[in-house]
């Protein structure tokens, strides 16, 4: 049996269906660049069409940035089930279907049953979610699933850190969330506070 103070830390990282895929796959770039973690991707089928047309990224280059891949169809597969020692999992970007599918405990696919268990065993969720505006019952699932332990965190850019590139805004908000997963990277500049007007 692996040492769990030397083994490595494994992340779910999950794509599902809403605009900003690049979200999940800087998300999976950065992540594999990191000693210690081991990633396990699912993407929902509406997940694989939009990293095709957003990033021009096949099915074959978005699985090369994972250790383990796994089949949103497959709910017999390891990150389906609580004994899967897991050290958190992203949903990036989240869909407000998808959601919907959490915040009612539907686990009707591999992506929402891994949210499902990251919930009931009391792991870190953290649902990168994607929409604008937001109607009523958006806003009742996010507060859903908050209540239910997960952290809505949407991609929001700062602007206060004058980005002058889309990489330096996607960065931010991939930074934010490896923040919540308590993974520690140097992918964005942290803020140093304003310096005090001169005199």
């Amino acid at each position: 049996m692996a040492d769990p103070h030397t083994a490595a830390r494994r992340v779910i990282v999950a794509i599902s269906g809403a605009s900003g895929a690049v979200y999940g796959a800087r998300l999976l770039q950065v992540l594999q660049g990191l000693p210690g973690i081991e990633t396990h991707l699912v993407v929902s089928g509406a997940g694989w069409r939009n990293l095709q047309h957003e990033l021009d990224m096949d099915r074959l280059a978005v699985e090369a940035l994972a250790h383990h891949v796994h089949d949103v169809d497959n709910v017999g597969a390891a990150i389906a089930s609580g004994s899967f020692r897991c050290h958190a999992m992203v949903v990036a970007p989240c869909s407000m279907r998808t959601l919907a599918a959490i915040a009612h405990g539907l686990a009707d696919n591999l992506l929402t049953r891994a949210a499902d268990v990251a919930l009931k065993e009391r792991r870190r969720l953290v649902l990168m979610v994607r929409e604008s505006p937001l109607h009523l019952t958006h806003l009742r699932n996010m507060v859903a699933v908050t209540e239910m332990g997960a952290i809505v965190c949407p991609p929001v850019p700062a602007f206060y850190l004058r980005p002058t590139t889309l990489g330096e805004v996607v960065d931010f908000s991939v930074a934010r969330a490896l923040d919540l997963i308590d993974v520690e990277h140097q992918l964005a500049p942290r803020w140093q506070g304003l310096a005090p007007d001169a005199p």
